[in-house]
């Protein structure tokens, strides 16, 4: 952690393998505490794998991960379970479970990891889901909701235990954009008015990055570029602005590598040409 307490979690030199995959490469990366954080790049660059590496479920093979000057990779079951009481995570697909409704869902965590009376649970459940807009619809299975109102559900769940950081992976996959704009605002207006550390994975460029304080661009195991969303955009990049703005072209090509395009079109009909047609007369 930096010296003023600025940076809640410190990546460094981290690797990763999966299987014979070499997903993180050395990666070097700090999450301002405080701040809307956004993680973005292509599919496949580890982007989630990120997250559950900041929550221990995943170990790094080199390297370390310090969220609130707590090394994650060094912490002893109990401990690493207390530090997951201060992560809210908000996943892709809301995992509400099914059987519970949506009062009983955010109240769980309360249920499972305190000794609360059943009245101050009571309480703090309601309060959580005033904040999302959800009080009245404490009495809903899962299946009763709309999608908008699964994620913001997901989100009450998620805020319950006051966390000092939240991450959220995808959190706008599938929205119509009324439930999209609920969405930003509420992750914005959480952020700011409990003081959370908000993590974000993406690839809703243009959305997630309307509320975000800092942006990091990864991929192959690196960080390519880093900074606020308008850093970003003036980035000089050509690899920065094509993936940015989604250009079909650029640094990387639309074409996969090949040889030369009338070489090998013009070799295969020589090849063919002197072939015997199928069935023909011998």
């Amino acid at each position: 952690m930096s010296e003023d307490g600025s940076t809640l979690v410190r990546i460094r030199d981290l690797h990763f393998f999966r299987g014979s995959k070499h997903i993180f490469r050395g990666l070097n990366l700090d999450i301002p505490r405080g701040k809307v954080t956004t993680i973005l790049g292509p599919s496949g660059t580890g982007k989630t794998t990120l997250l559950k590496m900041i929550g221990g479920q995943l170990k790094a093979s080199q390297g370390g991960i310090t969220v609130d000057g707590l090394d994650v990779g060094k912490l002893k079951r109990s401990a690493l379970y207390e530090l997951r009481k201060r992560l809210g995570m908000l996943f892709q697909s809301g995992a509400l479970l099914t059987d519970l409704s949506v009062f009983d869902n955010v109240a769980y965590p309360l249920r499972e990891h305190t000794d609360l009376p059943e009245s101050l649970i009571s309480h703090l459940v309601l309060m959580r889901l005033h904040a999302v807009g959800l009080r009245g619809a404490r009495d809903l299975a899962p299946a009763e909701l709309s999608g908008g109102m699964a994620r913001r559900a997901a989100l009450a769940r998620a805020l319950v235990f006051d966390p000092m950081m939240i991450m959220y992976d995808e959190p706008f996959t599938g929205q119509d954009p009324i439930s999209m704009g609920v969405l930003l605002e509420l992750i914005q207006t959480v952020n700011g008015a409990l003081g959370l550390t908000s993590l974000i994975v993406s690839h809703d460029l243009k959305e997630s990055l309307s509320i975000s304080d800092y942006a990091v661009i990864i991929s192959e195991g690196v960080v390519v570029e880093a900074g606020s969303p308008d850093q970003l955009e003036n980035s000089d990049s050509p690899w920065v602005q094509q993936f940015l703005h989604g250009m079909p072209d650029g640094p990387v090509p639309f074409q996969a590598p090949a040889p030369d395009y009338q070489t090998d079109l013009f070799g295969q009909q020589s090849q063919v040409a002197g072939q015997p047609v199928a069935g023909a007369a011998r």
